[in-house]
Formats: C-alpha cells, structure tokens, sequence
C-alpha cells in the first residue's frame, strides 16, 4: 500500500534553508569508502547540512554467526574486492559534531526521551542511519522527514558484514537496493526508493557495488526532498527476513565450492583469450514490425563473417536504400571501428569503414537534422561525447560537437519531444566500480551542436540495471515515447531487451514504465540480445551466441 506525506512535510516546501541532517553510527571509528563519500557529498552541496553524528550506545543485534565466516569472508575481500582508498575533499571527522545518544536503563537501546529532545534540540529533518539498530519510534515522530536506512543495514555484526551473500547464494537474477524511511505518527519500515543490480558471482564484489550505487541513490533522493520539501510517496518493503541472516556454516560450504568453480572457469576463459580464442560473437536478426509489434521468433538471422562481428545496429534509410551502421571488430580485436553496409533484403553488402579512431568506438546512432545526417557514437574511452557530420556518404565524417568532457558517455542518444532536445545517455558515478549499465542520465540539449548542455534535476532518473541502460533509438509512436533499454541481470551483460514506455518527461520529472520483455529464447543458442532498432517496416536487433 502506497502512503502519502503529513502535512507537517508539505510545510517545509516553503522553507529556505537547507535540510538538516544527521547520521547515527556506531561508538568505534572507522567508515568504509561508501560511507565516506555520502558524509563528503552532503558536506559539498548546497541544498543539504551535515549538522550531527548520533552515536549510539548499542548499534549492532547479537548474531550467531559460523566461524568460517570470518576468515573466509576477509580472505574474499583482499583478493576479490580490494577498493582504492577514498580520501574525502570537504568532509573531516575532526570537524564534525557528534552527540552520543543517552542508553536506556533497563534494556538494549536509548533512552527516547532524552533523545527526543536531544533531536529537537539540534533541528534535524531526518536522521539517516548507518547502524544495524535504529531509532526508538518517539525520536523518528520528531523528525519531519524521518529515519532512512538502507536494505543492508541490518546485514552486519559489530565484526562482521555479509551483505551480498544472499542473493549469490539463491543465484537471484539481479540484487535488490531499498532505501527505506521510517516517518509519521506510525513509523513502519516503507521503501523510498529501490534499485536492482546484475548480480556478481562474487558476494565480496555484490556488496561492494551495491553499496557503491546506495551513495547515489540517497544524494539523489536527499536532494529531491530539500528541494522540493516534500518526502514524496512512499511503498511497501519487501521482506528481507532472509537476507537478513548471516550465512551458515552449510551455506558458507556451498558457496566456497560455487565460488571456486567460478573462478576457475574465469581463469580458463581468460587463458583462452590469451592464446588467440575467440571474443564474444554477435549476430544481426531482422524482420517486419515496430518497436510496439514486433516478433524476434519471426525474424531471419544475418549471420557474422569470419572477418568481422557485428554489434550495435542502427538502420538509416538514405535516396530509396536503407543502410545500416554498425560496431565491427574482428576476433582477437582489442577496438572496435564502425562500419556501414547496404542492406539488400535480409541480406548485407558491406561498404567499408565509416569511422575509426585510436579508441574503442560502438553504437553509432545515426540521425537526421534538417538537411544533415549527423552520427553520435559511443566514444567513452575518450572521456567525452562527439557528434560527427556526414560530409560524403556514407564514408567520410568530420567532428561537430562535443561535450561531457571528463564524463564517460554510453550508449548515447538525442530525441525532439515536445518542442525540446533531450540527451539520453549512460554515466558511471563510482569510486571503485565503474559501470554504465545502471544509471540513466537526461539532459535537455540545443540540439546537435550541443552548446547548451544542462543535466535534470533528477539525475540519475533511473538507477538501475535492469532498465537504466540504452538499447537504440528512442521512437515516437501516436504520441507516445518509447525507449529500448538492457536488461542486465543473471551475471549477464545485455542479457535482454526492455520496451519501456515514458509517461512523463519534463525539466523536473521524469517516469517510465516497462511494456515489453524480449529474452533471448527466440533463436537457438542465444545468450543475450541487447540493442534494437527500426526504420519503416523492417527492424533489427542483435544477439549474443554461445561460445
């Protein structure tokens, strides 16, 4: 069931300053770097004021826990999930003020009512904790917007975390992120908002970019409520009780062996690509339809060459013919280039090389404005994103635009709706994990000279692997938008293809809902199909072979 916010939230609307926050830890020093990097971001924006440390005196639930876990789990972390230190740049410790909640007499806690006071008196909005015990219900009704924590908070001892263990252990498809708040006259657990991630094989490296993407999801969801002063509409948790139990000893067993397995079958395939095995093979399929009808099962499949693979197609009709650009590379091929053909039926005939740099290019989306054929492909290796100008088609292309420089733009596209420019496109905010297939960045463009380049205020409007990266050309269909997007789960990158349907696209919103699933059963051999494109009647999409 869907809860509303009181009044008492809807009244900060109106307030100037800036969200006054707290953090409750535990009595020992030391935070990990994703912990830093929220305390360093809340120090660093406008909107938000770090005003308090709340250090409370039990922080952490007896838990009886095997004792393979402790060595295991440290021996995981060093060979498997070793992070870079993070040093903050506004945030220090020694500056910050911190409070230690009073303990309650007769039984494992804090005493409420001094703590309400204490709360009151500091003026804090809402408290987010990063401790395994919370709040008692008398102090989160004296904040205005609460107490919020994370789905993993409870997943740890006062020695020992293991969050990420149970969705390796259940071979979940994807991983569950809540940001949970706990408000109002009745201060149940309900979800702020939630994420899934492509599940890793190892749960050293689940929790690390889990934790890694939760910086992300809380600055931006602490930035929404201080500016709009209101916490929004909340859900339902989904239950967690099993996640919140450390493993046993019989699971610990289980997952050593899996765990074992896989890396053995890392380092064979890693040796095999070393001494001249084969990359991961694509292949085209095409056929008649649209993005809302279309049927993968119906379409005929083109084939790769022995000398060239392709990926990432984009159809142009261009004087009568349709063409299709593509990323191209060949076996053993460190780079890939793109590459352009003339489709003949459902056939190819290839006319060479359209773009090639000394970095990886892919996915050229290739579009029309006015007179121009512009192409954008991904270039994030060069740590920027380029539009280039056709000149000579379809071979010769000259650079037009730039922009994002320093950023690491995939899969790019550009879309006119409603009389605006929208960039669509994929960003990694991350410190040890990059990865571009979980967040979603908008900005509202000019157009293709890209000179005005100004980010939503939402950003990342979607966080999220199973629908956050782009798979093609957004279409415009009787008033309706719709985007392709990855579905990135069961360890798999680009394991399926989404339809998803925007139903609200403005300055300061942005919604989206998923119509279509298309998994990759609709030809043998198949492990994955990722992009998707169409012009006229006749659309294509590629797929992922198995070795």
């Amino acid at each position: 069931m869907e809860k509303l916010v009181t009044e008492r939230e809807r009244m900060r609307s109106v307030a100037t300053e800036p969200l006054r926050i707290g953090f409750l830890v535990g009595p020992n020093p030391g935070f990990e770097n994703w912990e830093l990097r929220i305390f360093d971001r809340v120090m660093a924006a406008p909107g938000l004021s770090l005003v308090s440390f709340l250090v409370h005196p039990r922080p952490f639930r007896r838990q009886p826990i095997s004792p393979l876990f402790g060595p295991l789990a440290r021996l995981e972390q060093a060979v498997l999930a070793r992070e870079p230190v993070y040093v903050p740049t506004t945030f220090s410790m020694n500056n910050q003020r911190h409070e230690r909640l009073p303990p309650a007499v007769d039984f494992d806690g804090c005493d409420a009512k001094r703590a309400v006071r204490l709360v009151s008196d500091l003026g804090l909005d809402l408290v987010v904790r990063m401790t395994a015990v919370g709040l008692p219900d008398e102090v989160v009704r004296a904040l205005p917007f609460g107490e919020w924590s994370f789905s993993f908070s409870d997943e740890r001892s006062d020695t020992d975390d293991w969050h990420g263990y149970d969705s390796v252990l259940r071979r979940a498809p994807s991983s569950l992120l809540c940001l949970y708040v706990r408000h109002g006259a009745d201060p149940e657990t309900q979800c702020l908002a939630s994420s899934s991630f492509n599940t890793k094989f190892s749960a050293a490296r689940n929790a690390g970019f889990t934790k890694e993407r939760a910086v992300t999801l809380v600055m931006r969801e602490l930035t929404r409520v201080a500016d709009t002063g209101n916490l929004g509409t909340v859900t339902a948790a989904p239950k967690t009780d099993d996640a919140a139990t450390p493993p046993s000893t019989g699971d610990l067993l289980r997952y050593a062996g899996a765990l074992s397995g896989q890396l053995l079958y890392r380092a064979g395939k890693a040796l095999h690509t070393k001494v001249g095995g084969a990359s991961a093979v694509w292949t085209l399929c095409t056929g008649h339809g649209n993005i809302e009808d279309f049927d993968p099962r119906q379409s005929v499949e083109i084939a790769p060459d022995r000398d060239e693979i392709r990926a990432d197609p984009f159809m142009l009709h261009h004087d009568g013919q349709c063409y299709l650009f593509y990323e191209a590379y060949a076996k053993r091929d460190t780079k890939a280039h793109i590459a352009v053909a003339r489709m003949n039926g459902d056939r190819l005939e290839r006319l060479g090389v359209a773009l090639e740099r000394d970095y990886h290019l892919s996915y050229p989306f290739v579009f029309r404005h006015g007179q121009d054929l512009f192409m954008m492909p991904e270039t994030n290796q060069a740590r920027r994103l380029e539009i280039w100008c056709c000149v000579e088609f379809p071979l010769k292309w000259e650079l037009h635009a730039t922009a994002l420089h320093g950023l690491s733009p995939a899969d790019s596209v550009l879309t006119r709706y409603r009389d605006r420019w929208w960039l669509f496109t994929n960003l990694s905010d991350f410190h040890a994990y990059e990865d571009h297939c979980s967040e979603l960045h908008v900005f509202e463009v000019d157009g293709p000279g890209l000179s005005r380049v100004v980010p939503h205020k939402r950003n990342p409007v979607v966080l999220d692997s199973t629908t956050a990266r782009n798979a093609g050309r957004m279409f415009q269909r009787d008033g309706r938008l719709y985007r392709p997007s990855q579905r990135n789960e069961y360890g798999v990158y680009g394991y399926g293809l989404n339809v998803m349907l925007v139903e609200q696209l403005d300055r300061e919103n942005y919604r989206e809902r998923c119509v279509r699933t298309i998994v990759p059963d609709f030809k043998p051999k198949l492990v994955a199909c990722h992009h998707f494109d169409a012009a006229g009647d006749r659309y294509i999409l590629d797929a992922r072979l198995r070795n």
